[in-house]
């Protein structure tokens, strides 16, 4: 399966007849036999963690770009759209079926850390249900995840949050710290929430930052961290848009080889796993190409007994003094 993804087949016979023709090779990887769509249907549910421990171990010291020691994640979703007919049990809306993918990325190498397939239905919000809070860990989110008792789960576990305030939120101001407004800080708050049910889930204070962003042309009011860091953290949150926009375009996660819940949630593991699997040998090898090079290389040197380091050359020596004789002329004269 992580065969498929590699090289982009479009379905279980495809990977058959590919395969099928890489007997003597498979046979030195451990295949004793001849790979069949029926065993590749029959894909065991389990998977393996064990590639994003390695990796996250790997990246564990990569610059986030602002000076903080803590672990940084960014937490969302993405709906993956299916078709109702083919997919019945996906039910999404009306004529429309779909599964959600609920990624918390570490931020220090872009790796997932945390993944669960739902159904399209489900709010991003009970994904922080999911979750075994870190202590001194920061979560970054949308405001899709504003609940202060889930919120309030977080912060009795020794994390912190940085999120986006909803404008219809009801609190009053304690304390204004002074601001350099130059920095695009507007204001630096302590709140205390006024709801009668907010209060009770959440009744410790909260900051909440006003930023002008220049750039979009609008105002943002923040909840979480001191001012200076929680503008950069929340701008950070974009690098899990890139994962998702990533594994879409690059990894096979649009068609499915079977249609049963098992079997589509199986090949999303299995595409995350080949994203974390070159993200792998990227940092071990210590490689300066991107993610996106390596697995175009991959694809078409899968079988090939080359290193990677050979295969990443941009000049080989040996095509500037390889003289073919015999090669005929396509333009006539």
């Amino acid at each position: 399966m992580a065969f498929a993804q590699l090289t982009y087949r479009e379905s279980l016979r495809d990977i058959e007849t590919c395969l099928s023709v890489q007997v003597s090779k498979l046979y030195s990887m451990g295949f004793r036999d001849p790979v069949r769509r029926s065993t590749l249907a029959d894909a065991n549910e389990a998977r393996d963690q064990r590639l994003i421990t390695q990796a996250r171990r790997l990246y564990v010291n990569e610059d986030l770009g602002f000076d903080l020691a803590n672990t940084v994640y960014a937490l969302d979703s993405t709906t993956i759209d299916l078709c109702l007919a083919v997919f019945p049990w996906a039910h999404f809306r009306t004529t429309k079926a779909a599964v959600k993918m609920h990624t918390l990325l570490d931020l220090r190498g872009n790796i997932p850390s945390f993944i669960h397939v739902s159904d399209g239905k489900l709010h991003d919000v009970h994904a922080l249900d999911l979750l075994l809070p870190e202590a001194g860990a920061i979560y970054v989110m949308d405001r899709g995840y504003v609940d202060f008792a889930r919120l309030h789960v977080l912060h009795l576990a020794g994390a912190f949050f940085v999120t986006r305030a909803k404008s219809n939120i009801d609190a009053h101001r304690v304390y204004s710290a002074p601001t350099d407004r130059t920095t695009g800080i507007i204001c630096d708050q302590t709140i205390a929430l006024d709801g009668h049910y907010t209060r009770q889930h959440y009744p410790e204070h909260l900051r909440r930052i006003r930023f002008r962003d220049t750039e979009a042309g609008r105002t943002l009011v923040f909840l979480g961290l001191p001012a200076t860091t929680i503008c950069a953290l929340y701008k950070s949150r974009w690098q899990v848009e890139l994962f998702f926009k990533w594994i879409k375009q690059h990894l096979r996660i649009k068609r499915f080889f079977g249609t049963s819940e098992n079997a589509v949630k199986t090949q999303i593991w299995i595409a995350v796993s080949v994203y974390v699997l070159v993200a792998i040998v990227k940092k071990r090898l210590g490689l300066d190409a991107s993610l996106y090079t390596l697995l175009q290389i991959l694809s078409v040197t899968l079988f090939e007994k080359l290193p990677i380091h050979q295969a990443l050359a941009q000049d080989d020596p040996k095509c500037d003094t390889l003289q073919i004789t015999n090669q005929l002329n396509l333009v006539a004269y």
